[in-house]
Formats: C-alpha cells, structure tokens, sequence
C-alpha cells in the first residue's frame, strides 16, 4: 500500500532543478521528532510532493523514496533518521500555495495547519488533488 508525502525545502539551499541534476538525495538535516517520524515511516515506492518553501511556495516536483529510514549521516548526535528520494518528474506549471489554500478538501493538510513541519504525510485523496491543481 503505497503512502505519500510531502516535503519542504528552500530553493535558494536544494531547488527541484538541483535535485534533478544530482539524480538522487539523501534527506538529511530533519531536526524536528514529528518530521523524523515522518521519515522512519516511508517506505521504498512512496510518492512525494517536492515543496519549494520561502521563496516560490508551490509544488515544483514529485519524487519516490528509493531507500528507506536509516541513520542520517549528518546527526553528530541525537537519534536522527534520513530517507533516500529520487526526482520522477516536475510538476507544470508549478501549484502555488495560494492555489492549494483555496481548495477546500485541501483544508486540512499538515501544510496549511502545521506550516513548519518539513516532512508531512498527504492521503492519496490530497496528493492527486494537489497535482490536478498543475493541469488547470
């Protein structure tokens, strides 16, 4: 049963246009229980919704997690996980936030209610909601 995410990332520090020439991530640098929880449940296959946050807020890309929770390379200390994510495809044109925001079975979504949280869960239901939004 495939789930499916949402992720954050400042495109000034990681865009899309990057993760796409480098071919593959590791999802390092989650400092945030709720958000590292988030990573230990995704499991290989996984859809996920790439966020530019700050500067853009839209979803420019879908990725898919290549390799599961393992520990982040980059924690000195501290029980911190990473995710591996590999670009499938950019999302055009990219949907805004203030298009997501004026959808109404988007209302409840971790980006609207939690919007510093890095690492969200999405239903199916609002995964492809969000995507139909690029297509309008």
């Amino acid at each position: 049963m495939s789930q499916y995410w949402l992720v954050k990332q400042e495109p000034t520090a990681y865009s899309w246009d990057q993760f796409v020439t480098d071919g593959r991530t590791e999802w390092t640098g989650i400092r945030n229980f709720q958000a590292r929880n988030h990573l230990r449940a995704m499991k290989v296959g996984d859809k996920v919704l790439y966020y530019h946050s700050v500067n853009g807020k839209a979803v420019v890309g879908v990725a898919e997690v290549k390799k599961e929770n393992y520990r982040d390379p980059t924690a000195a200390e501290g029980d911190w996980s990473a995710v591996e994510l590999v670009p499938l495809h950019p999302v055009r044109p990219p949907v805004t936030l203030e298009q997501i925001k004026k959808v109404p079975q988007l209302a409840d979504i971790p980006l609207l209610r939690q919007s510093r949280l890095s690492v969200m869960p999405l239903t199916k239901d609002q995964f492809e909601k969000i995507l139909s939004l690029s297509t309008r």
